[in-house]
């Protein structure tokens, strides 16, 4: 695995020196790969990179090619910059002649690059940015997504939570990914009671102004009271647990994230919430052959973000095997639209409608495994893609 990933990379050296006419002659199948390499949401990046070419490889069989092509992989760094990303973008379809692009982490970087996808005239396979407006208002026909959106994070949320006499506050992150996601979440509660939505910087380390206002608004509610939390990158939100929520009668729930994230989850055992992968819960091959490469390339489990690298990676071949290879924008489309594809998650499905990805989601309680350094969630139950109505919102 690690000498074909090599091979993957000294082909893309070669590349930058050839001409573009050498490029358009060549049997090559470019994808760029714009993600967090540094930046906030670097260790989101590096696993959605580590499972792309895990899944390149394992669905072309370990050659690395389709239909006689050789796939390149050319990486660049967005920083998390949405400036950068969008300028990157443009240069990989511009100068670099990419085929198909695959990123970013960030929301806020994908809803920068979403035009000049449409510029270019060229698909840009997002994953793991999650705000619904990416395959919502500020979609277009080039957009296919295989990372989960707001909406399905918080319909899958609101199975754990929406109970009657609950009454829920909300902590995010004051852009996109966080207000996307807890409008979403808003939409999909219906017996329970939101009272308040706090939002913070992004890069926020005392949250002991937030939690207070939090506080304040939860604790002469009758019933059952929760802070949701929806949180990604730095800071730990869960400090919050230090200003004696218990005393208030309040707990904190809130969705599945990368497993160094999650150690913070031992100090919730009983936590609730849905997540959109753990790798000891899917039972299908494919996750299979993620975990058992992944354990003997790293000796450490596949994490969140690179299942999700990996999807995308089947998406990809997916299509193109059903194209024989061929890489014309609206060859890929009509091969894309509809389509359903095995993944780590199982199947899924891009919708015809916004491109995005139909998938499982899976609610568990957080249990405390001495053997592991994280809190270990563990199935409560699989939410099917048909138990989700998961909202069209974009305007085609």
């Amino acid at each position: 695995m690690q000498r074909r990933i090599w091979i993957a990379a000294s082909a893309v050296a070669a590349a930058a020196l050839a001409t573009p006419l050498a490029w358009s002659q060549s049997k090559e199948i470019r994808i760029a790969h714009i993600y967090s390499r540094t930046g906030p949401l670097e260790a989101y990046g590096k696993q959605t990179q580590t499972g792309l070419m895990m899944g390149l490889d394992y669905a072309t069989g370990g050659t690395m090619t389709i239909n006689g092509k050789k796939i390149v992989v050319i990486e660049k760094d967005d920083q998390g910059k949405p400036d950068l990303g969008k300028s990157l973008l443009a240069t990989a379809y511009s100068d670099d002649k990419v085929d198909i692009a695959v990123g970013p982490t960030s929301s806020g970087v994908a809803l920068a690059m979403l035009p000049v996808a449409e510029e270019y005239k060229k698909v840009l396979l997002v994953e793991p940015a999650v705000a619904d407006s990416i395959t919502g208002d500020k979609w277009n026909k080039y957009i296919f997504r295989t990372g989960r959106n707001s909406s399905q994070d918080a319909i899958s949320n609101a199975v754990a939570l929406d109970k009657p006499g609950t009454t829920i506050a909300t902590l995010a992150q004051d852009y996109a990914f966080g207000r996307d996601g807890v409008k979403a979440f808003k939409e999909s509660v219906k017996k329970a009671k939101i009272v308040h939505e706090e939002y913070l910087p992004q890069n926020t380390t005392d949250f002991t102004a937030g939690a207070q206002r939090l506080i304040d608004k939860l604790k002469d509610q009758p019933g059952r009271k929760v802070i949701w939390v929806i949180w990604a990158g730095a800071g730990n939100p869960f400090k919050i647990a230090d200003l004696d929520l218990k005393r208030h009668g309040i707990e904190i729930a809130t969705g599945g994230n990368i497993l160094p994230a999650m150690a913070s989850y031992k100090n919730f055992p009983g936590m609730e919430g849905a997540t959109y992968y753990y790798f000891g819960i899917p039972k299908n091959p494919v996750n299979e052959a993620l975990v058992s490469q992944h354990y003997k390339q790293f000796k450490a489990p596949p994490d969140f973000f690179t299942a999700g690298g990996f999807s995308a990676a089947m998406a990809l071949v997916t299509a193109l095997k059903k194209t024989n290879g061929d890489t014309g924008s609206e060859k890929l489309i009509g091969a894309m639209e509809g389509m359903s594809f095995d993944t780590p998650k199982g199947r899924m499905t891009f919708r015809k409608e916004d491109h995005q990805a139909m998938q499982s989601m899976y609610h568990f309680k957080i249990k405390v495994d001495p053997a592991f350094a994280w809190g270990v969630p563990k199935l409560v139950r699989e939410i099917k893609p048909e138990e989700m109505a998961v909202p069209i919102r974009n305007k085609r």
